[in-house]
């Protein structure tokens, strides 16, 4: 089982690390200057996190943040602003791929041909790379940027897939963390792609630069585990406030409202607006989402209401029962009974006395 947790962590790392390098290969590409391979060199933070990992948690991951997926984020995210602003300098035809694959197939034919003719199966195999290499190269910049995108979001949820699970987290957790990142992860890109394929964004930088900075902020989600994971309480949390044990109780609810207002839904209701209430861009997709996250925003607002008045009525019962939970966290039955604050700091007492208190008794009898 420890082999399978070291080989999971060191494949998922390497995973990352070949897929940003690809990424720093087409800036380097796109841009012809030799100079962008220096963004290979965030991958020794990967390589540096990788190695810590396998040192000090034997390959397993932490609580309620993974570091490798934060850092993947650091090594691929950049690549994908200069592609993203570089972008459509590279004519593409109607069917780039078709015409692309025809003259790939005839190239390996004829380096076949040749290395038959000549020399043996290695220079045949090298010329059959290099071939495959260069019409890798003229694949249309649009059609690189787009797969980019995409198997950067499918890499983001296979690579937690394969990630070991620590401790804290449990695979039932994981995998509603899963279903969760796919739904995630087809909404990021739908707003990356509708939104910078419209010819007047493109023509503004500002606006690219914008939208780039809300995805990249949408980002930041993923290497966050707090959508599955409860808050622990203590039992000291009764002499909290109503706010702290709200969030204590429901914490991972409020995460993934808080999520969709702030980090993903929101924002893109706003950029969305703009662009169609500022700089009059309208078409149908792009009502159709906006129309999509106004009420996704609407529903999670009425949901956080439900839930404060749940609390609050819960909370109102039990105060006319003479009962205050000690961990909100827990069904309302292991609440404690008391009449106040002090019948509270009473029954701890009791509960667990002092040591030379507890010891006055037995001496007595």
């Amino acid at each position: 089982m420890e082999l399978m947790v070291l080989l999971n962590a060191l494949v998922t790392r390497l995973l990352f690390v070949l897929h940003s390098l690809i990424g720093v290969w087409r800036v380097t590409a796109v841009k012809k200057e030799p100079k962008y391979w220096l963004l290979a060199l965030l991958n020794l933070l990967l390589c540096l996190e990788t190695g810590l990992t396998l040192r000090f948690k034997q390959g397993r991951g932490y609580k309620w943040f993974s570091p490798a997926i934060f850092l993947y984020l650091i090594c691929i995210v950049p690549s994908l602003w200069l592609l993203e602003i570089h972008h459509g300098t590279q004519y593409c035809g109607n069917e780039p791929g078709a015409v692309q694959v025809n003259v790939s197939n005839q190239d390996f034919n004829q380096s076949r041909d040749n290395s038959h003719g000549s020399e043996g199966t290695d220079h045949h195999i090298i010329q059959t790379a290099k071939v495959f290499v260069n019409q890798l190269s003229t694949i249309c910049e649009t059609v690189w940027t787009l797969a980019l995108h995409q198997t950067f979001l499918l890499l983001l949820v296979v690579g937690r897939w394969l990630l070991p699970i620590g401790v804290e987290i449990t695979r039932d957790q994981l995998s509603q963390l899963l279903l969760m990142f796919v739904g995630t992860a087809a909404d990021i890109l739908e707003f990356a792609s509708e939104t910078l394929d419209i010819e007047d964004v493109r023509k503004n930088y500002a606006l690219i630069n914008a939208i780039l900075a809300v995805w990249t902020w949408s980002m930041l989600q993923f290497p966050l585990d707090l959508a599955v994971q409860h808050i622990g309480c203590k039992p000291s949390a009764s002499a909290r406030r109503i706010p702290s044990l709200l969030l204590c109780r429901y914490s991972a609810e409020l995460w993934n409202i808080g999520v969709s207002l702030f980090i993903q839904d929101g924002p893109f209701f706003i950029v969305r607006s703009i662009l169609m209430g500022h700089f009059r861009i309208f078409n149908q997709m792009l009502v159709f989402f906006t129309a999509k996250n106004i009420l996704v925003v609407t529903l999670q607002l009425y949901r956080l209401a439900v839930i404060t008045l749940d609390f609050r009525a819960t909370v109102l019962q039990k105060s006319r029962k003479g009962e205050v939970c000690c961990c909100p966290c827990e069904p309302y039955d292991a609440c404690a009974h008391a009449t106040g604050h002090q019948e509270n700091k009473m029954k701890e007492f009791v509960a667990f006395p002092p040591k030379e208190e507890s010891q006055a008794p037995s001496e007595d009898h």
